[in-house]
């Protein structure tokens, strides 16, 4: 078994799949024995021969026949994953690499087990001006309305505990919302200020368009479902005869 496993979510990331999977590599070596997994999300381009052609021996690479998301291809990934611990990071190049030790030791210090997910958090994020000011509209009515103390649960840097988030109820784009949702199952949060990289190759899969309307329906789904959460009832106590 694994200490740690990397989960990269791709799609058509041909030009940066390569020198990010070098560079969690080296970041991570103190954390040996560790793997790398890398869900081609139904990449049309290069991505999968790219993996491949890095013959690195702890690095997976699993395929989508076609696109299912964001959401779908973390989940992939950590299905299949053999580690306790999860990491996760976008295929685009953008999260540093060097920020995954800092997010996963509030996890591995947590010696009573009360922490679930550890959510990164960007500082001078490195995006378009509509880009950050779509984020920050989003995340505000976001923490508004579900009281999840996060101010960027966009960002792809998360680690958490492998049972935990298959515990968590699955639908697309979930990944926007593990903070309520981690919460919502009675676990604790820790935050991570990272730092953010600016896309240097390829181009964004989603619009701002595209992720306001799928935004809007989710997070009020999220709300009903925080709602809905049933409260654990003590059992009643035995009387041994």
């Amino acid at each position: 078994m694994t200490n740690i496993s990397i989960v990269i979510p791709a799609r058509n990331e041909a030009e940066n799949i390569g020198a990010l999977v070098k560079a969690i590599d080296r970041a991570m070596r103190a954390h040996a024995p560790f793997e790398i997994i890398v869900v081609d999300d139904g990449s049309t381009d290069e991505t999968a021969q790219r993996v491949l052609g890095l013959a690195i021996p702890h690095v997976r690479l699993l395929r989508h026949p076609t696109s299912a998301g964001q959401s779908a291809a973390v989940h992939t990934g950590v299905l299949a994953a053999s580690s306790p611990l999860i990491c996760t990071l976008d295929g685009d190049g953008q999260n540093p690499p060097e920020e995954l030790p800092r997010l996963v030791a509030p996890l591995l210090g947590d010696k009573a087990g009360a922490i679930g997910l550890v959510a990164g958090q960007r500082v001078k994020r490195q995006d378009t001006w509509s880009k950050k000011i779509a984020s920050r509209l989003a995340n505000g009515l976001r923490g508004w309305l579900l009281k999840d103390g996060t101010r960027d649960t966009g960002c792809g840097l998360k680690a958490f505990r492998r049972e935990a988030f298959l515990a968590l109820p699955y639908f697309d784009h979930m990944h926007r919302y593990l903070p309520a949702l981690f919460a919502r199952d009675g676990w604790q949060v820790a935050h991570v200020n990272v730092s953010h990289r600016p896309r240097v190759a390829g181009a964004s899969n989603y619009s701002n368009l595209q992720r306001a309307l799928v935004g809007a329906v989710d997070l009020l789904g999220v709300a009903w479902l925080l709602r809905r959460r049933k409260k654990a009832k003590a059992l009643p106590e035995e009387t041994h005869v």
